[in-house]
């Protein structure tokens, strides 16, 4: 069993920065981070591998990195040069075992999910 608690989200100013955190019991080999707008599908925006692979949606390359501490046990997504469209409901999502690169930003790869916390970016 797999839980996930994020924190960080917040308002900010277009251009700004904010740090997404994930506390995570157990540790999953795959794990990702997804966003949901009003009206529009949830959409895979980063992802890693505990082998060190970590994939981009196009939206965020060059700004967003995901990251985690093993020691922490902690998933984060640092969003730098943020955008208005970036504003949406950010989850942290978890997959026990091994998620190839081509489905690693797919939602139905993920079994866990936290209860997500929301990012407004403002112009």
């Amino acid at each position: 069993q797999v839980q996930l608690v994020e924190s960080g989200g917040g308002s900010v100013q277009a251009g700004g920065s904010l740090r997404l955190s994930c506390a995570v019991s157990g540790w999953p080999f795959s794990m990702g981070w997804f966003r949901q707008a009003p009206g529009k599908e949830r959409e895979g925006v980063a992802a890693t591998r505990n082998d060190g692979v970590t994939i981009y949606a196009d939206s965020v390359k060059g700004r967003f990195t995901i990251s985690q501490d093993n020691a922490e046990r902690t998933l984060y997504l640092q969003m730098n040069s943020l955008k208005p469209e970036d504003t949406a409901m950010y989850y942290c999502a978890a997959a026990v075992g091994y998620v190839g690169s081509s489905t690693i930003l797919l939602e139905w790869a993920y079994r866990y999910w936290g209860q997500g916390t929301q990012v407004t970016v403002s112009s």
